[in-house]
């Protein structure tokens, strides 16, 4: 069976961020995932492995508004800043899963700035 060779590349630029990224209870991170047609983000503890809060363009308040994917994804990061701030987290570290900071993945990073969240 053949593997795709863009998953594979975005897979090897994945485990190389995850060496130099980690997050905490104080600094959670902030970690992206990109499908073709949703976006989830999720504030990961590393210590303990667990998921602190997540947030995703499936979520009713975030489904209900007709917009395209990039305004989505912008309104997806704003969420995963209340939640977080909700939780007493104000700096998380930013992971951007292998993905180009670029369009959605960028979106989300400018909605959770503008929702309080430092990085």
């Amino acid at each position: 069976m053949k593997t795709d060779n863009k998953v594979v590349r975005r897979k090897k630029i994945r485990h190389g961020i995850r060496k130099k990224v980690a997050g905490s209870a104080q600094k959670p991170r902030l970690s992206v995932f990109r499908s073709n047609t949703d976006i989830y983000v999720q504030l990961i503890d590393d210590v303990t492995g667990t998921t602190l809060a997540s947030a995703s363009s499936k979520d009713k308040d975030v489904k209900a508004q007709k917009v395209n994917k990039v305004e989505k994804s912008k309104l997806v990061g704003t969420a995963i800043a209340g939640k977080a701030s909700s939780l007493g987290i104000s700096a998380v570290v930013f992971d951007r899963g292998g993905y180009l900071y670029h369009g959605r993945v960028k979106a989300v990073a400018d909605g959770a700035r503008e929702g309080g969240l430092q990085f």
